[in-house]
């Protein structure tokens, strides 16, 4: 019965082991064990901050590559355009560039008419003289004395020289 009821001696005692072991687990056990703890929860700490850095990280990652992807896809716009500008001038250029040959072309072919125009009327005034001469030869042959002669020669003559 001894162990049911203890006595002061023993409660003594064992607070007094109590008190020792408390000690001792205190200046050997709990400051690596505290210790350890406050490096695990530090490690935790650290690496709960990493993660969010790089969560932050891709974020402006991400941004950063869909302002990369909205600069190239306007460049590309820019630079179709200026594809686009540059095919129509080069048109535009061979339009010109046609037509002007064409002018130039129409305005040889028009020289090279009026000049020979003007050696057709050349030609024609060189036979209309030539046959004014040959007129007069004849009138001159023919007898002078009779006008009525001669009206008729110079009739038959122009009869003759009428161009179609």
């Amino acid at each position: 019965m001894d162990l049911i009821t203890p006595g002061l001696g023993l409660v003594f005692w064992t607070a007094v082991t109590f008190l020792c072991l408390l000690f001792i687990l205190r200046k050997f056990a709990w400051k690596p064990i505290l210790g350890a703890v406050s490096d695990r929860e530090e490690g935790i700490k650290n690496a709960l901050a990493s993660a969010e850095n790089a969560r932050k990280e891709m974020e402006n990652l991400q941004a950063d590559n869909e302002r990369i992807l909205k600069e190239a896809r306007v460049e590309r716009e820019a630079l179709l355009k200026d594809a686009r500008d540059i095919k129509s001038k080069m048109i535009s250029d061979a339009k010109d560039e046609a037509q002007a040959q064409a002018n130039s072309m129409i305005e040889q072919a028009q020289a090279a008419i009026e000049s020979e125009k003007k050696s057709a009327m050349a030609e024609l005034k060189n036979h209309v003289a030539s046959l004014s001469v040959e007129i007069a030869e004849k009138v001159v042959r023919e007898e002078l004395s009779n006008k009525d002669k001669q009206l008729k020669l110079v009739e038959d003559m122009l009869g003759e020289a009428i161009l179609n």
